[in-house]
């Protein structure tokens, strides 16, 4: 569906985009992630076709839109960050007006109105002005001018900006049942809405590509290893001594409780597998009493902040 190659961007010293190279299947929902000024936005207007890359290749659903730039645009709905609309124009006029600047044919109008108002939910609106919406529903009307020509790919910048958790919730939800007709890149920095919405992500640092894959892929990328929590109940200088002598697991005692002779002990691994057997018959083995064991899990914020640190 999407395919970049050595995308670059400068604005005169400064590198916006440093060879970037990716490439997006069909149906898929991906979180473009990064800093601000990470190159994020740039990288998005180059796809669009609102700046021209200084080198590099983008082909949308086969078409490449270096050679073929307005075919290409007609591939692609874009949501900017704040978009702007027509406040004094009715929900229904506004759609009618883009959908005639993206050429949609003038028999197809109609349909192409009418199942992209249902999609946004905005029939209840219909009729009324813009600038009498509220923010939640006038980012729903935004969202539909971006889908009136039904484009096979949606680019979304910042799309939950200035919304209460409400509006929040409703548009994630919204680009979900998107996602499941269309390929949706989300541009945010915020880890939840990538974590709510999406499958794979992005991340982008100081104009380059730091990381990819599944959310899964990349926790276990980012960081490596495996972190688990223990707690046992064994005399403090027995279990220092037992804890000094462990191969291929580091420890430390966090806490030590004055009743009961609880110890809190994180445990960490090199190795990318479950270690948590191994880890329950050394307790056993050394007669303690175990009260929990548990793998953590590295979040998506601790893999951003590590891939994009400075």
């Amino acid at each position: 569906m999407l395919q970049v190659e050595n995308l670059k961007k400068s604005f005169g010293d400064v590198e916006a985009v440093r060879g970037v190279t990716f490439k997006i299947s069909r149906g898929e929902v991906i979180g473009l992630l990064g800093p601000n000024g990470a190159g994020k936005t740039t990288t998005m207007r180059l796809v669009t076709g609102f700046l021209k890359p200084d080198e590099g290749s983008i082909w949308v659903n086969g078409i490449s839109a270096l050679e073929d730039p307005e075919e290409a645009r007609q591939q692609i709905g874009y949501l900017p960050e704040n978009a702007p609309s027509y406040h004094d124009m009715e929900v229904t006029e506004f759609l009618t007006y883009v959908a005639h600047l993206r050429k949609v044919p003038l028999e197809k109008q109609n349909s192409y109105l009418r199942e992209t108002i249902e999609l946004c939910g905005l029939e209840e609106v219909v009729g009324r002005q813009i600038g009498q919406l509220s923010r939640g529903f006038k980012q729903r009307v935004c969202l539909a001018q971006a889908l009136i020509h039904k484009p096979p790919l949606l680019i979304l910048d910042e799309p939950t900006t200035g919304l209460d958790p409400h509006q929040i919730q409703e548009i994630r939800s919204l680009i979900k049942a998107i996602g499941k007709e269309r390929t949706v890149i989300l541009s945010t920095h915020i880890m939840q809405e990538v974590q709510a919405v999406c499958s794979k992500a992005l991340i982008i640092s100081r104009g380059g590509l730091v990381g990819e894959g599944s959310l899964d892929d990349l926790v276990q990328k980012g960081k490596g290893g495996s972190r688990y929590f223990v707690k046992i109940k064994a005399p403090q200088e027995e279990l220092e001594r037992k804890i000094s002598g462990l191969t291929g697991l580091t420890a430390e005692i966090q806490k030590a409780e004055a009743n009961g002779g609880w110890q809190n002990v994180l445990m960490k691994s090199e190795e990318q597998n479950d270690q948590s057997e191994e880890i329950f018959k050394w307790v056993v083995n050394n007669q303690w009493s175990l009260a929990e064991l548990r793998r953590e899990t590295t979040s998506l914020e601790e893999i951003f902040l590590e891939l994009t640190k400075q």
